[in-house]
């Protein structure tokens, strides 16, 4: 537990807490207002129940809907035997009302029970004395717990744990298809949120970079290249270049065939054709033969340059641009040679496969196939690669955790790496090693074509975004940047669809539900976040005027249930670290905002009395905080006006 500031000790003896909060795991006050809450709970619920405090401490959860209770105990979490729980949950709560100072608490009103839960309704006034102003002096980093990266969080100086998180990992030359931006997004947000959580993260994109394709592009290139194009654009230049070469290639493949049925001479085409070419091109770009690796580097480093403009606008930035091409050929030979001597691997054909039924039992080891490791031609695929690979970043990075994010038609792969890094003796790396999958994008095309480079995804959805918004005339006529706006709102949009449904579930690119201002959408989320700024720049107040403001004079409905949601955030920020799911986040931010729309008619700002003005302007300046923390966590750029 994070020791309570004298500050705060002097704040709770005000509000009539005397105790000092006793100190538990994961409790951290100075950061989550609720923790308060829990800790007051614990001790006096510990010594009802006789159940130690450390056990009901991480029991006391948080609500989804507010009638529910502000926390709540399931009563089984505790494992009490000899009597039903809904019987126990009935005999404590008439125990902490007959016995304990339930009617005087100064925190929480009386408990109710709820079947085999027990409702905690917290005392709202007091919680708005604590939490606004934490809120507002905390600002951006409200919501985040820096001490939950710390090696010991006893010891700062220890230093914080290492994330690595991989993603979004598009081949150069390729489309970059639905696949790509899903990972894009779902990889920045994971970012974000450990980064929050005080982790030191590394962000890593393992570029498809290197093979004989690049031979192909290279040969391409000297055909059908433009030096000006290439500077323009070169990820969609080289794709073109690659479409082209590979018809070429077809069409030598065909040539070739109807030869060899007619019993003509085809050895021209073997010996001196595109495939042969480009085998021989990327030999030379293996044995490091300058003028081959300078054009591939050239290729390489252009698309990252693009590549980092694109990204910008989604606000991802990457601290590693690795690739396939970074995997060193001695490693994978020593890869190679280590999982042969513990016979690991074995010859098939001609081809190393992996038998997984001879070293994982029953089901599981069926489950996992017979991959191939090296073709017959000697040729290491994927897994050899990827197995050096997470070894040579252990060299360089020595982690503490790494995710993969990758689509769910890699499940297997995935597991076939990490039960090979297991059975190679490696067993601590592979309880650091975690892939975060995800569904299908179905249905995504853009208005001119099939191809799906994000640029071209992004550029179509900012056009239907600036169609959206020209329909309100007057409010179009009253942005400054009104295309800017739609771009940004477009990225929005993108995102949020993404991220609305479980990682794991497919969902349907619709462009006109994703630009609608209608439901649960990225421009009804800015427009939640525009809206409050609004409001600010209308009240004219300054921060020091808000800070005196009478918190004691927000007795509204609309106001107290509001300032129960915005408590919640810390708790659905640390669970949304469990569930590793962005929709977590992203369903609370929609919650909230619903809170606010329903209260804005009836805590009004300009026209109400100055106190009572400053004080509701105080609850909305907590609101924007946490909604702007909330969709930056997300990746999105909150606007201030549309």
């Amino acid at each position: 537990m994070a020791a309570a500031s004298s500050e705060l000790v002097e704040k709770l003896k005000s509000l009539d807490v005397s105790e000092r909060l006793p100190k538990y795991p994961n409790c951290f006050p100075e950061v989550n207002t609720v923790d308060i809450y829990r800790a007051h709970l614990s001790s006096i619920l510990s010594e009802v129940t006789g159940v130690d405090a450390t056990i009901v401490y991480p029991a006391l959860q948080w609500t989804q809907t507010l009638e529910k209770g502000d926390l709540v105990l399931p009563v089984p979490a505790l494992r009490v035997k000899g009597k039903k729980p809904n019987e126990l949950a009935a005999e404590w709560v008439e125990k902490v009302i007959s016995l304990c100072p339930f009617p005087e608490s100064p925190l929480v009103h009386k408990p109710t029970v709820m079947g085999t839960f027990i409702q905690f309704f917290f005392k709202v006034d007091k919680l708005a004395e604590l939490l606004i102003p934490t809120v507002i002096k905390h600002g951006t980093l409200f919501g985040q717990n820096r001490y939950l990266g710390l090696k010991d969080p006893a010891d700062e100086s220890k230093g914080r744990k290492r994330m690595i998180v991989e993603f979004s990992s598009p081949n150069i030359a390729k489309p970059f298809h639905a696949g790509h931006l899903r990972s894009t997004i779902i990889g920045g947000f994971l970012a974000n949120l450990y980064d929050g959580a005080g982790w030191d993260v590394i962000r890593i994109n393992y570029l498809g970079d290197w093979g004989k394709q690049y031979g192909l592009l290279a040969l391409g290139f000297k055909k059908y290249g433009s030096e000006e194009a290439l500077q323009a654009d070169p990820i969609n230049h080289l794709y073109e270049i690659y479409v082209s070469i590979n018809k070429d290639m077809t069409a030598e493949k065909e040539e070739m065939t109807a030869l060899k049925e007619a019993s003509k001479d085809f050895s021209h085409i073997e010996k001196e054709g595109l495939d042969e070419q480009a085998r021989r091109y990327f030999k030379a770009m293996t044995e490091s033969e300058p003028e081959a690796l300078a054009q591939w580097k050239r290729f390489r480093d252009l698309s990252i340059k693009r590549y980092k403009e694109t990204y910008a606008r989604l606000n991802i930035h990457f601290d590693d641009y690795s690739g396939e091409s970074q995997v060193l050929e001695e490693n994978m030979a020593k890869s190679a040679k280590k999982m042969e001597e513990m016979g690991i691997t074995e010859e098939s054909e001609g081809a190393v496969i992996i038998d997984f039924t001879k070293h994982v039992p029953g089901k599981a080891g069926k489950s996992l196939e017979r991959p191939i490791i090296k073709k017959r031609d000697g040729t290491a695929l994927y897994l050899t690669r990827d197995i050096t690979e997470m070894l040579q970043r252990v060299e360089k990075y020595n982690f503490d955790h790494m995710i993969y994010v990758v689509a769910s038609q890699q499940d297997l792969h995935l597991k076939q790496l990490f039960k090979i890094i297991e059975l190679m003796g490696y067993d601590e790396l592979a309880k650091k090693v975690q892939h975060i999958n995800f569904g299908l994008v179905l249905g995504m095309s853009t208005r001119r074509g099939t191809v799906k480079f994000l640029d071209d995804i992004l550029r179509d959805v900012a056009e239907k975004m600036h169609e959206v918004m020209q329909k309100n005339e007057k409010k179009y006529e009253q942005i400054e940047d009104p295309l800017a706006t739609a771009d940004i709102l477009g990225i929005s949009s993108v995102m949020v669809q993404d991220l609305s449904g479980k990682r794991g579930n497919n969902y349907k690119f619709d462009m006109d539900v994703m630009t609608s201002f209608e439901g649960d959408t990225g421009p009804y989320l800015q427009y939640a976040h525009a809206r409050l700024c609004s409001i600010t720049r209308r009240a004219a107040l300054t921060p020091e005027e808000i800070a005196t403001a009478d918190l004691s004079l927000l007795t509204e409905s609309h106001a107290l249930n509001l300032i129960r949601v915005i408590s919640q955030y810390p708790d659905v920020v640390a669970n949304t670290l469990k569930t590793l799911e962005p929709t977590t986040t992203l369903t609370y931010l929609f919650k909230m905002t619903h809170a606010l729309s329903s209260s804005y008619d009836h805590l009004r700002i300009v026209g109400s009395e100055r106190e009572l003005m400053k004080a509701r302007m105080a609850l909305y300046d907590a609101a924007r905080v946490v909604l702007y923390n909330g969709m930056r966590l997300l990746g999105l750029s909150p606007v201030e006006r549309m």
